[in-house]
């Protein structure tokens, strides 16, 4: 496998028609990298993984926003609120777990935390 190092001015298609197979861009914060495999199973064994990767991403984002919107609840001392938040993350976190997202102990972990939280208002 081929690792090209690609400036950010570089963009996507570009970086595509650098190479006649498919490329994985992968972005970092200050620079892209362009992995070229040469294997066909390798190829598409990369696309597989962008697409998990960027699925793992929303299903993580979908999880913060919940997880923070109980704690926001916590935080402004709305008992009623606080509970229907903590059920609603409560659901994205056991529906994380089944997707293997994130550790059924993690996620249990987080419940627990939040749930006491919730309790103590």
């Amino acid at each position: 496998m081929i690792g090209l190092r690609v400036g950010s001015s570089l963009t996507t298609a570009v970086a595509k028609a650098l190479s006649p197979r498919p490329a994985l861009i992968r972005f970092t914060p200050n620079e892209r990298y362009v992995d070229v495999a040469n294997i066909k199973s390798q190829i598409k064994r990369n696309k597989t993984n962008e697409k998990a990767h960027e699925r793992n991403k929303a299903v993580k984002s979908g999880l913060k926003t919940e997880v923070r919107r109980t704690r926001e609840a916590i935080a402004a001392g709305d008992k009623a609120a606080a509970e229907k938040a903590l059920a609603t993350a409560s659901k994205k976190l056991d529906k994380a777990v089944s997707k293997g997202v994130i550790h059924e102990n993690q996620a249990a972990n987080r419940k627990s935390a939040i749930a006491k939280q919730v309790a103590a208002l």
